[in-house]
């Protein structure tokens, strides 16, 4: 039997993955603490800290790729397409030949990256959110496209 107690600090270990947006690494710091010194109380905690931190393992996974993708691709074109003699005018950088005839396949690639991650982003807020208010209500709750590291 699930106890207020166990969903309230099951609901509050989802919503500590927000800190990230003021700590960094804070998703994972504070579920990390919750969860440690609460797992061994109850089943239900145990569980939803356990997808807490799958879930935040796993989107710190796909940022990593989707970086890997993006950067290498823009710092290429904009190295290719922008010459060492651009001009300074007026103390302001002027680039003369970055314009729409230079965006290729890989560019595409890498805009495509971009938006996956923003798309993830928001995506992780929601879930999260959804994540708390099923567990604030008694629902185990699994993360989509989670990785399961802690079973």
């Amino acid at each position: 039997m699930t106890t207020t107690n166990d969903k309230n600090i099951a609901t509050v270990l989802h919503l500590s993955a927000l800190i990230q947006y003021i700590i960094p690494f804070g998703n994972f710091i504070f579920p990390i603490v919750i969860w440690s010194s609460k797992k061994g109380e109850s089943e239900f905690i145990d569980y939803n800290g356990k997808q807490v931190l799958n879930f935040q393992l796993s989107i710190f996974i796909y940022t990593v790729v989707l970086c890997l993708i993006a950067i290498p691709i823009f710092i290429y074109t904009i190295f290719k397409n922008v010459p060492f003699d651009a001009c300074f005018h007026d103390d302001n950088f002027v680039i003369n030949h970055l314009n729409l005839e230079h965006i290729t396949g890989a560019v595409i690639i890498g805009i495509v990256a971009v938006l996956l991650f923003v798309f993830m982003k928001v995506a992780e807020f929601v879930l999260i959110i959804h994540a708390a208010v099923k567990a604030s209500s008694g629902e185990e709750y699994k993360y989509p496209l989670s990785i399961p590291f802690f079973k």
